[in-house]
């Protein structure tokens, strides 16, 4: 499905009140801390695919369960059923997944004893996983690989008869996803620690009956502070968030300021606000720690007239596709003068775009709802629109809200 994007020549958005569907970061911690301690119970979970997928995989008795193209599910689940001691379960996906590497994660819960295999290439999906009971307590991990890794084997460690003492290896990356994941456990009352390199989460049987209420998606926000930076005026407010956010993409705020957009809060309310007297410069950011938000930066840079240049990029290369070649290639379409490396991303800045270019989605839906807010600048076609489902199902929806033209 090919979705053609426009809107009149003066877009503006005025009190618009949109409610975002919960962040899938959040979700899919939750749902294995739920299938770990079943007196949990979970309020504005996400209605992605991921979490979709996740939350039949926990709840279903399937040997082979297809995850498609759910990356944090397959990182996840090889964790969860590795301690699993009754199952047997082959973990498979998308043709892109079983690109995708699992060989660090898989090394690590080996070293704590689990039995697992590979069912064609080394390293990567599908992976059989026979479940055991795991005693060892201490495992080291490379700390510059996707933190997802490291958040699998701190999800499970509580139920880990001896906790997990893990030693990160090297300079960490995605801080704020590992600090998510153990936050959500104390939450729970589960006694972690995070010192140095040296992370150490203690054992707990059971937990309290609570309600865990997940904050709403920042990564999808990041698509309206894109629509109001290029707006010629824009008031947009979006609930449910808190100033004190859990997750790392919360950094878009102070981030959007250097592109006229300021946040204000209140209650579980923030307000997005196009400013007047904003001018202009160049963009220079480290996001080590928010990579997933970079495709919504530079395509805003691209429609602002505005040079950027991104660093911290390196996990981009294992997402959905290739991120930063997808940008370099899609980009380019536009009339952007824009070169990559492997961790970084530079665009000279540029006071033209070309109209109408179909915009290839790479099974990615970050592509498709990053390059979307551009259609405020120039007619534009995003292939495959339906991709978005994976994380925001009701995108275009909220979109033609907004007051754009569809078709």
């Amino acid at each position: 499905m090919n979705l053609k994007l426009s809107t009149n020549s003066q877009f503006t958005i005025d009190n618009l009140q949109l409610n975002i569907t919960g962040s899938k970061s959040e979700t899919n911690r939750l749902l294995l801390l739920k299938a770990l301690f079943p007196n949990v119970t979970l309020a504005n979970t996400s209605n992605s695919d991921d979490s979709e997928v996740m939350q039949m995989a926990l709840n279903g008795n399937d040997e082979i369960i297809d995850i498609h193209h759910a990356g944090t599910a397959m990182r996840f689940l090889t964790a969860y059923f590795a301690t699993q001691e009754v199952r047997e379960v082959v973990l498979t996906g998308s043709q892109r997944m079983t690109e995708r590497p699992i060989k660090v994660l898989v090394e690590a819960l080996e070293q704590l004893g689990a039995q697992i295999s590979y069912e064609k290439e080394v390293g990567y999906p599908p992976i059989r996983i026979i479940g055991k009971k795991i005693t060892a307590s201490k495992v080291s991990i490379p700390a510059n690989v996707s933190s997802q890794y490291i958040s699998a084997l701190l999800l499970i460690a509580p139920k880990l008869e001896n906790g997990l003492e893990l030693t990160l290896v090297g300079d960490i990356t995605s801080v704020p996803y590992i600090q998510m994941t153990l936050a959500l456990l104390n939450e729970l009352d589960i006694k972690t620690s995070f010192e140095g390199n040296v992370i150490t989460v203690y054992p707990k049987k059971e937990v309290e009956s609570k309600v865990m209420t997940v904050e709403s998606d920042w990564s999808s926000a990041s698509y309206f502070y894109s629509l109001a930076a290029l707006s010629k005026h824009a008031k947009i407010s979006l609930t449910s968030y808190k100033k004190t956010s859990l997750q790392g993409d919360s950094a878009l705020a102070e981030i959007y300021k250097q592109m006229g957009v300021e946040t204000y809060f209140e209650g579980n309310k923030m307000t997005l606000v196009k400013q007047s007297d904003f001018k202009p410069k160049t963009l220079n950011l480290e996001l080590n720690n928010t990579p997933d938000i970079a495709q919504t930066i530079v395509v805003t840079c691209l429609g602002l007239g505005i040079a950027c240049h991104l660093t911290g990029l390196h996990t981009l290369k294992i997402k959905e596709t290739d991120r930063l070649e997808a940008l370099r290639i899609e980009l380019t379409k536009l009339g952007a003068n824009i070169s990559v490396t492997n961790d970084s991303l530079t665009l000279i800045a540029s006071h033209t775009m070309n109209q109408n270019i179909k915009i290839a989605t790479y099974n990615d839906h970050r592509m498709a709802m990053a390059f979307a807010p551009l259609a405020i600048k120039v007619p534009i076609i995003i292939e495959n629109a339906q991709v978005v489902s994976k994380s925001y199902p009701d995108f275009w929806k909220d979109l033609k809200s907004l007051g754009f033209e569809i078709l």
